[in-house]
């Protein structure tokens, strides 16, 4: 994918327009909820800050993936699930309001993970032919520029102009998911003459990732005795990352500008949609 208009300005802009409408999903509210159920928050975090990176490298090491891809994988792992998360637990029935602070708290701690997480997956999986290193203070501007400031407008209009939020929020959450498809099929066409090839080499680690992370957050959450409906939201958010921005740090320019990377996260987006339907039919059958 060339540094042309759609890494350089559509990119940034549509996951720009997808955080903001996050955030009009938002209050502030959703950050205190940590204090009404810690102990589902805590396995929530857990299993997206710790145990996903870990099974992420573990899957990036199994399979004979190239360097690029292999990174890839571990970009995926840093990109927590935003609102695609948050509207497939709701289509779940499962607990939206935890869904949303695990969203919002992740969200934050991912400004400083993934350019640690990114780097290091950089220098172990590509060595002396690692292209380039994400600055990590710059990269934390970067990440917060078109994440977490887009996501804070998109909450200062919630709580400005409720009316507005409510009945914009329909057209807001079409359009980040159109924009999402747009991004996704972008990148799949960038690298077009070597998709198929791509698709058997990745399909299987992604689609292994995006399984086993909601298998192990389902059952981390029951042995701690967490309720079904809570267990299903951190199966959720533990396993449907946010293919958008692993795209856009792969190959925009601002960040490692490198196409063969952002094939990773572009055949996960695909293929998440196909698990997220089969999550919805289980889960409406168990929490009806």
């Amino acid at each position: 994918m060339e540094s042309n208009f759609l890494t350089a300005v559509f990119l940034p802009l549509a996951l720009g327009i997808i955080m903001l409408g996050m955030g009009m999903t938002l209050t502030i509210q959703d950050f205190k909820r940590i204090l009404i159920y810690p102990k589902a928050v805590a396995i929530g975090l857990g299993n997206q800050i710790i145990i996903l990176p870990i099974i992420a490298f573990g899957i990036a090491n199994l399979f004979p993936l190239s360097p690029e891809l292999a990174v890839g994988i571990m970009i995926l792992a840093v990109c927590p699930g935003g609102a695609t998360s948050n509207l497939i637990t709701h289509l779940c029935k499962a607990d939206v309001a935890l869904s949303i602070t695990l969203t919002a708290i992740s969200s934050l701690v991912t400004v400083i993970s993934i350019p640690l997480l990114v780097n290091f997956s950089l220098d172990y999986f590509m060595g002396v032919n690692n292209p380039k290193n994400l600055p990590v203070f710059d990269s934390m501007v970067k990440i917060l520029i078109i994440t977490l400031i887009p996501t804070i407008i998109g909450m200062w209009i919630k709580y400005r102009f409720p009316l507005f939020t409510q009945k914009s929020l329909r057209a807001v959450n079409i359009s980040s998911a159109a924009l999402f498809v747009m991004v996704v099929l972008g990148a799949v066409l960038a690298e077009r003459e070597n998709i198929v090839e791509y698709f058997f080499e990745a399909g299987p680690a992604a689609l292994l990732l995006n399984l086993s992370t909601m298998f192990i957050g389902y059952f981390t959450a029951r042995i701690f005795a967490i309720t079904e409906r809570q267990s299903f939201t951190i199966a959720l958010e533990s396993g449907l990352q946010n293919g958008t921005l692993g795209i856009a740090i792969a190959s925009s320019p601002l960040l490692l500008d490198n196409a063969e990377m952002a094939i990773s996260p572009a055949i996960y987006g695909l293929l998440m949609f196909f698990t997220a339907g089969f999550m919805i039919f289980i889960s409406r059958k168990r929490l009806a």
